[in-house]
């Protein structure tokens, strides 16, 4: 692979235009499903850089299409848009003006990186062997939903049909100007829970003439601790968390009911599924013991986001070329939920993380967190990388006809 460099004025100017963006973005936050303002600034975008583009995917979902000047394959990168209902603390120049909504997951910066692509991809389509399509992708954080299935159902790849898939997504673990890259599983199954606890209520002072949803629903979180430790194989990687407690409305009242909300995160399937039988097999104890009746509803989320071989390796190779070994350091992969995964079950491709980290924190925010931010020299990165890996997977599916 030969890489032709993007000049300094293109991607100063590209980065200039980004950080615009991603201030606005910030500022105005919406919701899953709710993007209707970031919506229209992004087709008015398109619209002024002569970008052909389709809607109507997913509600506020966008395909945008750059054809090249040279024939070839198909290659879709994808960006989310939509952000958090989280307050914002502290205070950026560019904090958000919404009310409890806040882009605490780097969706504003993916959207604008995306946009300033795609500009400088149409700029520059007389290089560009074959199609490229950005997808700018509503309700990423509607799990377990959200709006990739949407938009393949609304037919967004009809027209075109990608020959891969390729996304990125900031990370604070990783410094700017590094990425982490890997083969096979980087995000892992992201499935919700709903337990319903039903006994009967009564005095605080007569506990035998009741029967105690809290106390019942106390065992069971203890027991499902169980079901990582003794029933996975602990060279499988699963997480059980539960979130939420809601039970009782008065000291002094035993309550008749109470409900656990939690998540399950595994990478295969197989342990998925023990994990979900084993939850119901607990509640069938719990009813037994506490003479309390227990109702499940299981939502299977996002699957899990798992990487092409080749396509992993053609981002290494892509992040070699551009900034040297160094830049890909040795990463693990997280159990958290990416809805991208839903375009990887049906076309091959890749997704990485961006390096992000802000160097003067010394305890780096994660992702939803109320001070999440950006080192913004990571959008520069975020350019130039996304918009090569596209160039360059165009010749490399050019070169394996």
């Amino acid at each position: 692979m030969n890489i032709k460099r993007l000049t300094e004025e293109e991607l100063n100017k590209a980065l200039d235009t980004a950080l615009k963006y991603r201030h606005y973005f910030h500022q105005y936050p919406e919701l899953s499903g709710e993007e209707y303002h970031t919506s229209e600034t992004i087709q008015n975008f398109l619209y002024g850089e002569k970008i052909e583009y389709r809607t109507g995917f997913a509600g506020t979902g966008i395909l945008a299409i750059i054809k090249g000047d040279l024939p070839g394959k198909t290659i879709a990168l994808r960006a989310d848009i939509d952000a958090l209902p989280i307050e914002e603390e502290p205070s950026p120049p560019y904090r958000s003006k919404k009310e409890h909504v806040m882009h605490a997951c780097g969706h504003d910066a993916h959207t604008a990186i995306l946009m300033s692509t795609a500009a400088l991809l149409q700029k520059n389509k007389k290089e560009v062997e074959g199609t490229i399509l950005c997808v700018f992708q509503p309700a990423e954080e509607q799990a377990p939903t959200g709006g990739a299935a949407k938009m393949l159902e609304d037919g967004l790849f009809e027209v075109y049909q990608p020959d891969a898939v390729l996304a990125q997504h900031v990370w604070p673990d990783l410094p700017v100007g590094q990425f982490g890259v890997m083969s096979g599983p980087i995000m892992g199954n992201s499935d919700r829970f709903e337990i319903t606890i039903k006994g009967a209520g009564g005095h605080a002072s007569m506990p035998h003439q009741t029967k105690d949803s809290i106390v019942a629903a106390g065992q069971l979180i203890g027991q499902i601790q169980s079901i990582i430790s003794r029933n996975v194989n602990p060279l499988d990687a699963a997480v059980v968390t539960v979130g939420t407690v809601y039970g009782g409305e008065r000291y002094n009242v035993i309550a008749s009911e109470t409900t656990l909300e939690g998540t399950v995160r595994t990478f295969k399937n197989e342990v998925k599924e023990k994990v979900k039988a084993k939850l119901g097999q607990l509640l069938a104890g719990i009813e037994v013991s506490f003479e309390v009746t227990c109702h499940i509803k299981y939502f299977d989320g996002y699957p899990a986001t798992i990487n092409t071989p080749v396509w992993a390796e053609h981002a290494r190779e892509t992040a070699r070329l551009l900034y040297g070994e160094e830049s890909l350091p040795q990463v693990e992969p997280s159990l958290g939920g990416e809805d991208f995964a839903r375009f990887l079950e049906k076309y091959p491709g890749n997704y990485h993380w961006l390096g992000t980290a802000i160097p003067e924190r010394t305890v780096q925010k994660p992702l939803h967190d109320p001070s999440f931010d950006i080192d913004e020299r990571a959008v520069g990165y975020g350019i130039e990388f996304m918009y090569h890996e596209a160039v360059e997977g165009l010749k490399l599916l050019k070169d394996k006809e």
